[in-house]
């Protein structure tokens, strides 16, 4: 005689969209034990596969992750065991290993990447592209950039400030073209640079090309769209530049924006016996924050639309032509750090709260927050997009940490429906210990690649590499 009541049943449709791993229709519908949970589901799809080496899976019901047994679902769900489940099996992701750290002398602000697949490349003329020469671009403190290979070494660091470089901390830098570079930092400038590789009988040059004039405080972001020569910045001032990469297009410097720069001549600076750096002013000066602005990027799809966010716990939509600010997007909390998920109609942005905000931009949007995802335990100040998968995140904290979310990857807590992250990223210069409050590891920088993998810079003076991703890049369904 039986002691135990038999465990329920459900009968599951299995389904995926990733090649290589699809399962014969005779078999893809069948009745399962309602206390699976993914580790077992893993085991039965690898048995149906007819696998030697198991693959690890994840499971999706109506596009979130399986997180709980078959039977907690149907519980969440108020639904009953004689429901079918359509559940998508797809490739887990691997947890990101520590590959690298290349130490500075101080405190490093912002990373960008030069990669077979990194916007400079993509965006430059094919004889301007370096296969297999990836770089890695930081900003520090010190108020110097450094371009490095993979190898650790340091290919070339900007002048000094005697020599045109910055005169005090570089805060964001970003490739524009395998051949230039824009920088921004508390000296209230943004710069670009000339970058010439190293060839057989010359060493790798970073020159100064155009100081840029307008801002009244730390310029704290930059964004960078090549194609239409185009460079924005957020700043302290509680104003965003737009700005042209082109000389000849940029108009002069007012007085006004010089004369907090006494030692500045009107129109150039000899900064050196054979150094002499162009200054201009900017395209226009875009104003309705009422405190500092943290972030701002290009929209993804129209790069004559942009977007901005503020200590004010306003991201702003604006129409760059027009100089004109279209939609704002009110929020609790400061917000300090933005990206835009493109295929999602989403852009995220990182808070004082120490949670990322999900905000539909659109004009027809229904509601100002999609998601809320939650995990840190200090404040968000750096986000990236994954390149493999159109759901994935990875964000960087003052806590110490970055973070790798998936936004189907959810959980239900007295705030209704939360993202939590799959894995956390600490810092190597501690053994990858976690400190509540990020003390002396604080991450300012953080950027995804899908050759190098995930890069962050931080307080611990060192840019970190990390890899992981799952086998095959995922889309939207």
């Amino acid at each position: 005689m039986e002691t135990e009541q038999s465990t329920s049943q459900v009968r599951v449709r299995l389904s995926t969209s990733q090649a290589g791993i699809v399962l014969p229709e005779t078999i893809s519908s069948l009745l399962v034990k309602t206390d699976l949970r993914r580790y077992e589901l893993s085991g039965l799809v690898n048995a149906l596969l007819g696998n030697e080496r198991a693959i690890p899976f994840d499971f999706l019901i109506n596009g979130i992750f399986l997180r709980g047994s078959l039977d907690d679902y149907l519980t969440q769900h108020a639904l009953s065991s004689e429901t079918t489940l359509k559940v998508e099996f797809v490739r887990a992701a691997i947890p990101p290993v520590h590959l690298a750290s290349f130490k500075h002398d101080d405190w490093v602000s912002s990373v960008d990447v030069l990669s077979p697949m990194s916007p400079a490349q993509r965006w430059s003329s094919p004889n301007e592209r370096l296969p297999g020469h990836e770089r890695i671009l930081s900003a520090s403190y010190d108020g110097l950039l450094r371009i490095w290979n993979m190898s650790s070494q340091v290919t070339v660091t900007s002048p000094s400030a005697g020599n045109g470089g910055h005169l005090s901390s570089v805060k964001a830098a970003k490739f524009v073209s395998p051949s230039q570079v824009a920088s921004s930092g508390t000296d209230r400038t943004v710069r670009l640079w000339k970058y010439r590789e190293a060839s057989d009988d010359s060493p790798a040059v970073m020159s100064p090309q155009i100081e840029l004039h307008s801002h009244k405080a730390s310029v704290d972001s930059i964004a960078v769209h090549q194609p239409s020569s185009r460079i924005l910045s957020a700043s302290a001032d509680h104003t965003v530049c737009l700005w042209s990469t082109r000389k000849s297009d940029a108009p002069a410097v007012p007085e006004s924006s010089l004369s907090a720069h006494s030692s500045l001549g009107a129109k150039r600076r000899k900064v050196g016996p054979a150094v002499s750096t162009a200054q201009r002013g900017c395209l226009s000066i875009l104003k309705s924050h009422t405190a500092p602005v943290s972030s701002v990027i290009f929209a993804p799809n129209d790069s004559t639309v942009a977007y901005s966010a503020s200590w004010d716990h306003g991201l702003k939509t604006w129409d760059l032509p027009a100089s004109t600010s279209i939609d704002t997007r009110s929020t609790s909390h400061a917000l300090l750090s933005l990206v835009a998920i493109p295929d999602l109609n989403l852009v995220a942005a990182g808070t004082s709260a120490r949670h990322i905000t999900l905000v539909d931009p659109r004009a027809s949007a229904t509601k100002i927050v999609a998601m809320t995802l939650r995990g840190h335990t200090n404040a968000v100040v750096s986000l990236a997009i994954d390149p493999n998968n159109a759901y994935g995140l990875a964000s960087g904290s003052h806590d110490g940490t970055c973070r790798i979310w998936d936004l189907r990857s959810t959980k239900t807590d007295k705030d209704g429906q939360v993202g939590q992250s799959m894995y956390t990223i600490g810092r190597e210069s501690i053994g990858g210990a976690l400190r509540i409050s990020g003390d002396g590891v604080k991450v300012f920088g953080v950027l995804w690649d899908p050759d190098i993998g995930i890069v962050s810079a931080g307080e611990d003076k060192s840019v970190q590499i990390n890899r992981g991703q799952c086998a095959d890049p995922v889309a939207p369904s």
